[in-house]
């Protein structure tokens, strides 16, 4: 990819992987003095912050031709059209190819996303800028949430075959990464689709054997209605599985939960996590929150308040509840805006307590410290850690944790 082209990426793990492709895409391509806005559509402030960058954009630079792709250009193409500063809108299964990004052909080319029946493979030797490499080991959803337009940007559920998968990780292992997290949509539902129907554990099992040079593997956001005992003994007790993960959760109230559409309730949640804790005592949890779903009442949002702290999760993505046109949700009695806002702020505040709390309890432990940019390095269980020197981006460390303070902790070099 030329210093004239460029890719911005807005959203999820999965997106950041597709990037690395697009970008692989863009070079092929040949289009010069060219950005592609890899786009999120998870609210609709995500799909406002896509417009304002491109706008910003086009502002500094006024002969760049810009492309739009990702969620937020799948599902509404016609808006990103309209605007003036955008010279094509391609889809998200259009992105994965190097022949949509040639200007002067159709302006909108966008495929039904529903029609796409298999992942594409692509094997990506390098992530630029990054310590850790993400892999597509899935895509799509097969549910549909009450909330949720990712579906309709994404398509059914559908799960790349082991043999790919090891392939790239081994490629990835070969050049250098020790981290590596596997991505999807809805990754715990993998293998369904396939021969044989393997599950998500049994994927990871035989990546684990064929791949033993692997130092570090992650998960991106796991679904707790959908976690096996298989899994489960995985994440308990592999010490290459990191211990930390990451909860599609959503929300505490079981009347919330249900309304979402859901497959878990509170109690699930809290087992879990309590469980897992009990064997593996070093383990980190995160979660997405929706914040003032349609008709929350002050005692609903007092229990996923409590959950926080009941299931001791530490790392929050909290986001006020945006209505998105065509959910079922949308066509539900809406809690005031401010009321969200309010409540999302006292989630955020919840999580750092527990954030902090976490960080005290793991002052004197041993800790492995992948290094990312600027000095930043994170443990096992994702603390994140700010180093006094000058490291290397990617390498593993031996540390101790010796204090902390709001954002992060930091640490003696072995």
């Amino acid at each position: 990819m030329s210093k004239n082209q460029e890719v911005i990426t807005f959203g999820c793990r999965l997106n950041i992987y597709e990037s690395e492709i697009i970008k692989k895409n863009l070079a092929k391509s040949g289009v010069d003095n060219v950005a592609v806005f890899n786009s999120c559509a998870v609210t609709r402030q995500a799909e406002k912050q896509v417009q304002q960058a491109i706008r910003k954009l086009k502002r500094q630079d006024p002969l760049k031709k810009i492309i739009v792709t990702g969620c937020a250009a799948q599902n509404n193409p016609s808006m990103f059209a309209a605007m003036p500063e955008v010279d094509k809108v391609i889809g998200n299964e259009e992105k994965l190819s190097d022949k949509y990004y040639h200007l002067g052909s159709e302006r909108i080319a966008v495929n039904d996303i529903m029609s796409v029946k298999e992942t594409a493979n692509h094997m990506i030797s390098s992530f630029e800028g990054r310590a850790r490499a993400f892999i597509q080991v899935q895509n799509g959803c097969d549910h549909r949430c009450t909330f949720c337009m990712i579906p309709f940007g994404r398509g059914n559920s559908r799960s790349v075959p082991i043999g790919v998968i090891v392939e790239q990780v081994r490629t990835l292992v070969a050049g250098g990464y020790k981290e590596v997290v596997l991505t999807g949509v809805d990754v715990t539902a993998y293998g369904a689709d396939l021969p044989g129907s393997p599950t998500f554990a049994q994927m990871i099992r035989r990546l684990l054997s064929l791949v033993p040079d692997l130092a570090r593997l992650r998960l991106s956001s796991i679904d707790v209605a959908e976690i096996d005992d298989d899994l489960f003994q995985l994440m308990a007790h592999n010490k290459t599985l990191m211990p930390h993960f990451h909860i599609s959760l959503q929300a505490g109230d079981d009347m919330i939960l249900k309304r979402m559409k859901r497959r878990h309730n509170r109690d699930q949640v809290i087992e879990f996590c309590r469980t897992l804790r009990k064997i593996r005592p070093s383990v980190s949890f995160g979660a997405d929150i929706i914040a003032g779903f349609p008709t929350e009442t002050d005692a609903m949002f007092e229990n996923t308040r409590r959950l926080i702290s009941e299931a001791g999760i530490q790392y929050l993505h909290v986001f006020p509840y945006s209505e998105r046109e065509g959910t079922p949700a949308a066509r539900m009695p809406q809690v005031q805006m401010h009321i969200r806002k309010e409540r999302a702020a006292i989630l955020r505040e919840e999580g750092h307590r527990e954030l902090n709390k976490f960080f005290k309890q793991n002052i004197g432990r041993k800790v492995a410290l992948l290094v990312e940019k600027n000095n930043i390095a994170h443990s096992e269980s994702f603390i994140p850690v700010k180093l006094e020197g000058n490291f290397l981006s990617g390498q593993l460390l031996n540390a101790e944790l010796i204090a902390s303070d709001a954002e992060y902790m930091r640490a003696k070099v072995a």
